[in-house]
């Protein structure tokens, strides 16, 4: 029953689901405008009927639902083992239980006006599907699967995408907007209307015959009931011979044809994998300890993501990889093996790449401060530190990602551009050397020196996701930008300045660094130099910032 490649079944999948998407899109915006009138929507709807009632368009409107369809179908044979997460058993189980909630509508509009010309408007429909509290609610529940199905399939898609976050908000009104209109315009274009049973006009000799019609309903019925029978039995049908995969803890012995995702879920194993099993990501990987020689290659999807991450020649992707002999593995980012006790959320685990500005913050000399303070007066002091550098931070658009000692680590960007984030940045670093002069003013007697900061900042990507063990885990983000931007603070140090800012940041936030000095600082770690500049005092980046909004010869 393998009908395509791996690669060709998501290109297919992906433009059949597209392409349905479009019409149920079309076609309950047609129902919305129920809100307005029933000839509004009798209007609009001689407009679309100009795409999907044409052959080209039925015949991809009906090829991509009979592809996704057997697409579904084959997914469901492949899969070996019913275990799988919540979500993607709502997208199969409204997927195949779609067609029935469907067929006698298709058959009573779009067939009946294939026989006849004639039988599928507003008009005619409407009083027939509110004829009775059942065929209203069919309906109704079919909008709601049909969307349901479409909104999981495309969340599936799009949920590891780095721009996926900015435009949540976005996505999930529409998502509910969409349905809650067609609903409410499909309610109030019935009222306005007689509903009830259908006159006998229904059945004059321009309509079908009752009987042809349930006959054609009945076989549609039929064919699907068979088809997904028949891949229920063709899953039941033992294969031939059994593996056995032998787990640092355990051995079990699965059918050839199961992936080692799939005999972990059936055996109860907790194998983590983010994606859902579709080699979108390494989270399932394992490495391969015995038995390596003899496993087919990867496949085309495999092998992309194991050249990503650079893995070895023996760690393979759990979900994509079907053992034909026995092997012993050991999950790479298992739950047991890496000591979680209570695995992170999708949303939260799922790392991703964004381009983001970091600020580091330190107090200096503050240890020896700390040692001529009480230790509660060290605490307090300490707090209103924090304080400070919380309001500057949030107030300025970012977030704290941590404080370490009487260290700050801030992160701009999780939600905007990069160029936002930068002048966010910049801007927080003005609010926190003012914050510490308010500081300093307030505990000038009890502070033999004033408080000094040093900031280090830089912009570029990182890795964003919920690392940690246990309550102590966080989101929070790693890369060489975090690390360059942790070097800048203590280039500041060097340089008895208050900030040390790569011109990136600078660049970004759309000031000019052409008129500044800077210098060219080579990063442990970091092949090439990093171009910097040295800001003595934060207030320069105020000046620089207001100057920027406000040129020469516009009034401020």
């Amino acid at each position: 029953m393998k009908i395509a490649s791996s690669r060709t079944r998501k290109r297919l999948h992906l433009l059949s689901g597209a392409c349905l998407g479009l019409f149920l899109l079309t076609h309950f915006s047609n129902h919305a405008l129920g809100l307005v009138s029933v000839e509004a929507m009798e209007r609009m709807r001689a407009v679309f009927n100009l795409l999907w009632r044409s052959w080209p368009g039925t015949i991809l409107l009906y090829g991509s639902l009979l592809v996704h369809f057997l697409l579904a179908l084959e997914s469901l044979y492949r899969r070996q083992t019913l275990r799988m997460p919540v979500r993607e058993a709502l997208k199969i189980i409204f997927g195949l239980s779609f067609p029935f909630l469907i067929v006698g509508h298709v058959v009573s509009t779009r067939i009946e006006w294939m026989l006849t010309g004639s039988g599928d408007g507003y008009y005619d429909v409407l009083p027939v599907l509110w004829s009775s509290t059942f065929g209203a609610i069919r309906q109704s529940l079919a909008l709601i699967l049909a969307w349901a199905h479409g909104c999981l399939g495309a969340w599936f898609s799009m949920r590891g995408r780095n721009w996926y976050p900015r435009y949540f908000l976005f996505f999930y009104s529409f998502a509910v907007l969409v349905p809650l209109l067609a609903l409410l315009g499909f309610a109030v274009a019935a009222r306005s209307l007689e509903v009830g049973m259908p006159s006998e006009a229904w059945f004059m000799s321009n309509h079908a015959r009752p009987e042809i019609l349930a006959q054609i309903r009945l076989s549609i019925v039929a064919g699907l009931l068979a088809m997904i029978g028949a891949t229920l039995i063709l899953r039941a049908i033992p294969v031939r011979g059994k593996v056995k995969i032998t787990y640092p803890d355990r051995a079990i012995s699965v059918p050839k044809g199961f992936s080692v995702l799939e005999a972990s879920r059936a055996a109860g194993i907790p194998h983590i994998s983010i994606c859902g099993g579709r080699g979108r990501c390494s989270t399932c990987r394992v490495r391969v300890t015995e038995g390596l020689h003899r496993l087919p290659p990867p496949n085309e999807a495999e092998k992309a993501t194991l050249m990503r991450i650079r893995a070895p020649d023996d760690v393979r992707l759990a979900c994509q990889l079907r053992p034909n002999h026995n092997l012993s593995i050991a999950p790479v980012l298992g739950a047991d093996n890496i000591g979680l006790k209570a695995q992170p959320s999708e949303q939260q685990a799922a790392g991703r790449e964004r381009r983001i500005a970091v600020l580091f913050c330190d107090l200096r000399d503050f240890t020896l401060l700390a040692q001529k303070q009480l230790p509660f007066d060290t605490v307090f002091l300490l707090n209103r530190y924090f304080e400070t550098i919380g309001e500057a931070v949030e107030g300025s658009g970012g977030v704290i990602d941590k404080f370490i000692g009487d260290g700050a680590l801030a992160i701009f960007g999780l939600s905007n551009t990069i160029e936002e984030a930068c002048a966010q940045a910049l801007a927080a670093t003005v609010r926190i050397a003012n914050g510490v002069d308010v500081l300093n003013r307030n505990f000038m007697s009890e502070l033999d020196k004033p408080l000094r900061i040093a900031m280090g900042m830089h912009a570029g990507p990182a890795i964003i996701g919920q690392i940690g063990y246990g309550k102590a885990s966080s989101l929070t983000a790693v890369g060489d930008t975090i690390n360059a931007a942790s070097r800048l603070e203590g280039f500041a140090k060097e340089y008895d300045a208050q900030l040390a800012v790569s011109a990136d940041v600078v660049r970004y936030a759309g000031l000019s660094v052409d008129d500044r000095e800077s210098y060219n600082i080579s990063i442990r770690g970091r092949a090439g130099t990093l171009e910097t500049l040295i800001i003595q005092n934060a207030a320069e980046i105020g000046i620089m910032m207001a100057s920027a909004n406000h040129p020469k010869g516009t009034p401020a």
